[in-house]
């Protein structure tokens, strides 16, 4: 051995060595036996564990808001919806799960996987739809074969129920499962796939409010998505509710007068603009959008001639008629062209060029003052008031009324109507403005559209004095405690372009379309409240002076339109009223009539509401 063999430090460094090299195979023996009793010894029954069970976060759904009318009568609330879910993790073979349930329940096996594919590759751990609303005996099927059916669940969810049936459908309208589009525009903040959103009316206008908060829960589940355990909770928090101007007894009044008839009515609280009616025939219930609306039931509202799913109160557009022979008047008073006391002779007809415009009454009506003209709704009189007066400043009058303009309601695709001038004809047609189509203008024929809702605004106004107020719908929004969160005032959106001596003029002529012994609407006098209003025959199919048709041998869908607008009680008015009837023929026996029933309820109801709170 030699002397650098013997060397201590040598040997001490080799000492170290070999333990720390003991240490290291001590610690991979430990664990190398570890990995033993785990994979081998233990490991089947890890393997069950892991496969069998595991934590979700199970989403909780709130409930929508309800929907109140102007006396807290329910109109809209929620019920439970059994909805049938899938989670792909969960389910093995997902096309032979979703075959299986498509036979037990009687559902299209496409139509269920075509929910799946909407929910998109990111959904694979998430519960996804693949039926709402199922029916109680479809529930039963599928919890009575729930062990065959791995992945596959039932959600008690609540969802909406409209509960009055095709009343106020369009002001209130429906919701409907949100698209891809929607998700990914970022205007729906926690909303998923599958939840359903206000799609119409109120439902969509004010979906931020109505939605509510999402809860969420987090779970223990085995290897079929089976609840084991619940862990933790977090309640989700309800939407909240609206209290609408509406009165929902004089709504189901207004739905049931239009039975059987194409039109819309509207009723305004003249003092501040409350919608207390909007109805719009034909109609359709929002119920069968709830769980997703069958193509069959689609298809028939889309072909419908009727056209159902417009509402007519502020989408569709009609001729004003003689109804417009208030702006008419406005204008030719206020630019001085007539006064009070100005009389014209109506012969039946009034020449202009080489052509003869008749008036309604082939006979004629006579000397006439402002007064009688417009309480006998001549053509005559308002022919030359128009012809002094120019399309111009009467479009002038009729947009300082609020024609020809959306009036504001918090509802889309409102239209906004069409009132002519001669600068709009050039741009439009690039043809100059003729003399004679002034005077279809001024008796509300011609280029001339307005919605229900404007006339319904434009008489509220000339009820009140002069104010002009944007429709309101909702009054107040509350939580589920009946705290006010908030609350929408009136909004005073203009004035009419009348003065009182004008709007005196035009109120006492109104009066006598339906008080005076000649008024056009004398039919539906009250005995305890005085109507003021103005019929309107709007001209569908024009019939030349020498063709001899009489309108009933017309087609329906070329007869005349009706129209009445009105307030009552005349000196102090509480509602004002726009009815508007689909090729009704006569205002003064179609339109008027139904005008007259609800005015009638509706003071007989104000009485009784005063008489019990004295």
């Amino acid at each position: 051995m030699t002397e650098f063999n013997k060397n201590p430090d040598r040997e001490w460094i080799k000492q170290r060595l070999i333990g720390a090299s003991v240490c290291v195979l001590f610690v991979f023996a430990v664990l190398f036996f570890r990995l033993i009793y785990l994979q081998i010894i233990k490991g089947e029954e890890y393997r069950l564990l892991s496969e069998k069970n595991a934590v979700r976060l199970k989403s909780i759904k709130p409930s929508r808001g309800l929907v109140f009318d102007r006396n807290k009568k329910l109109m809209v609330d929620n019920r439970p919806s059994f909805n049938l879910k899938i989670v792909r993790e969960d389910s093995g073979d997902v096309e032979e799960t979703v075959e299986k349930v498509a036979k037990l329940i009687q559902v299209p096996f496409q139509e269920l996987m075509d929910s799946i594919t909407r929910a998109g590759k990111g959904a694979f751990y998430k519960s996804v739809i693949l039926k709402n609303d199922i029916s109680r005996e479809q529930l039963a099927i599928v919890e009575a074969h729930k062990f065959d059916l791995p992945g596959v669940h039932i959600d008690i969810e609540p969802t909406r129920h409209y509960m009055h049936t095709k009343t106020a459908t369009h002001i209130l309208g429906y919701i409907g499962q949100i698209n891809r589009k929607e998700l990914k525009s970022g205007n729906y903040p926690n909303v998923r796939s599958g939840d359903l959103i206000g799609r119409y009316g109120i439902e969509k206008s004010f979906e931020k409010y109505l939605r509510g908060k999402r809860g969420g829960r987090q779970i223990e589940v085995d290897a079929n998505g089976r609840t084991i355990k619940i862990l933790k909770t977090i309640d989700p928090v309800a939407g909240l509710d609206l209290n609408l101007t509406l009165d929902l007894d004089l709504q189901k009044t207004a739905q049931k007068l239009l039975e059987n008839k194409e039109g819309a009515i509207v009723a305004i609280d003249p003092d501040n603009g409350d919608i207390l009616v909007m109805a719009s025939s034909p109609s359709f219930d929002q119920n069968d959008f709830i769980g997703g609306i069958s193509s069959k039931k689609w298809k028939a509202l889309m072909t419908d001639p009727g056209k159902p799913m417009i509402n007519k109160a502020i989408q569709a557009e009609y001729p004003p008629a003689s109804t417009y022979k208030i702006i008419t008047s406005f204008a030719a008073l206020e630019e001085k062209h007539i006064d009070v006391n100005t009389t014209t002779y109506c012969p039946g007809f009034f020449k202009y060029g080489n052509r003869a415009y008749r008036c309604w009454k082939k006979q004629g009506h006579g000397e006439l003052s402002i007064i009688d003209a417009l309480a006998q709704s001549c053509d005559v009189f308002y022919y030359q008031a128009g012809v002094k007066t120019g399309v111009d400043a009467l479009a002038q009058y009729a947009r300082g009324s609020g024609l020809g303009k959306k009036t504001g309601i918090m509802l889309e695709n409102e239209r906004k109507g069409l009132i002519p001038t001669s600068i709009w004809k050039k741009k439009r047609y690039n043809e100059s403005w003729q003399g004679g189509e002034t005077l279809s203008v001024a008796i509300g024929q011609s280029y001339n559209l307005v919605t229900p809702l404007q006339m319904a605004v434009l008489m509220a106004a000339v009820g009140n004095g002069g104010t002009l107020y944007r429709p309101r719908i909702v009054k107040t929004i509350e939580d589920s405690h009946g705290k006010i969160i908030k609350k929408i005032e009136p909004q005073i959106t203009g004035g009419l372009p009348a003065s009182k001596e004008t709007l005196h003029i035009v109120r006492t002529a109104l009066l006598k379309v339906v008080q005076g012994k000649r008024g056009t609407a004398r039919g539906i006098r009250l005995k305890n409240v005085e109507i003021a209003g103005k019929t309107g025959t709007a001209q569908v199919f024009s019939i030349k002076k020498d063709e001899k048709i009489k309108t009933e041998d017309l087609k329906y869908s070329l007869r005349d339109h009706a129209w009445f607008v009105s307030y009552a009680p005349a000196q102090n008015p509480v509602i004002a009223i726009s009815v508007m009837i689909e090729h009704g023929e006569h205002g003064s026996s179609t339109a008027a009539p139904i005008a007259g029933a609800l005015i009638k309820q509706y003071t007989q109801d104000l009485s009784t509401e005063e008489t019990l709170t004295e």
